[in-house]
């Protein structure tokens, strides 16, 4: 069964997800709904692919319409969903979701009224192009939540991107989407204090990020191969507290506090990993400061 999708704002997300969704064959129809009077210049609307359309603001789904999505940003989706389910009750049996990976369904409570079952699914993933992104987006994880309607109609979308379903209760969403910062802000954060630091050293921006990211990239996938307890390498996985002692008394205090903080996290699974439970105390006591 292929799909017929409406997504409202043709943004990074909406045009990677709906090319995604075009590339994978998943849908009959796709027509986007956004606020300027052309479609954004994109692949998708070049003619080429003659079931995707182009609709200037809001208005009534067109026929046949089984799934809509809201890909705009979490602080105006219930503003969007008010303004959409004023504009004419649901298609026969058509579901609607969001894309949010904090909220929970209640922001589509109007779109629930004007006769949608109402779900949201978020792409555990990072999607910074219009154009890229679509790549990211096959196999990647979903979290999905909703009614069972929605839930069903999710489970068929992630399936046909080749992607691994998680359920989300509502409640746990603000949890589940703060899991998602530590894996992808917080590591570009923790790239740009690498830079910063090397910076110190001597080495330019550009060289530092050559320079890391295979290493990074190195890491990851020896996390993916071995699990963390394994994968983890250096001087607190070795119990050299001699070179942390090093670390900390030519870092700067900015620097410092960070390396401690993470320290402590590392000293963690170091210890679950078998390091000698001396070795570990003494670099706790360094990282404590």
């Amino acid at each position: 069964m292929s799909e017929h999708i409406a997504i409202i704002g043709p943004g990074r997300m909406g045009l990677a997800l709906g090319t995604a969704l075009s590339h994978a064959r998943a849908l009959e129809q796709l027509v986007y709904f956004g606020r300027s009077a052309e479609p954004p210049p994109h692949p998708l609307f070049d003619g080429a692919a003659e079931h995707v359309s182009y609709r200037s603001g809001l208005g009534p789904l067109p026929e046949g319409i089984t799934a809509l999505i809201l890909a705009v940003p979490d602080d105006v989706l219930h503003e969007v969903a008010m303004e959409t389910a004023r504009a004419g009750y649901a298609p026969p049996n058509c579901v609607a979701f969001h894309l949010s990976g904090a909220l929970s369904t209640d922001v589509l409570a109007p779109l629930h009224g004007a006769g949608y079952s109402v779900g949201s699914i978020h792409p555990l993933q990072t999607v910074a192009d219009p154009w890229s992104g679509a790549d990211r987006l096959i196999g990647c994880a979903y979290a999905l939540a909703g009614e069972p309607a929605a839930l069903a109609v999710g489970r068929h979308i992630v399936s046909a991107l080749g992607g691994l379903t998680l359920v989300v209760p509502p409640t746990l969403r603000p949890v589940y989407h703060a899991a998602a910062v530590f894996a992808s802000n917080y590591v570009v954060a923790a790239a740009s204090v690498v830079a910063r630091t090397l910076a110190e050293a001597g080495i330019s921006e550009q060289d530092a990020i050559a320079a890391v990211i295979p290493l990074m990239r190195g890491t990851i996938d020896n996390v993916g191969e071995l699990g963390f307890g394994a994968a983890l390498t250096g001087p607190v996985a070795r119990g050299d507290a001699d070179t942390v002692r090093l670390h900390l008394s030519r870092l700067s205090s900015r620097e410092r506090t960070l390396y401690s903080a993470l320290g402590r996290e590392t000293l963690r699974l170091a210890r679950a990993a078998g390091l000698d439970p001396a070795r570990a105390d003494e670099i706790e006591s360094l990282l404590d400061g």
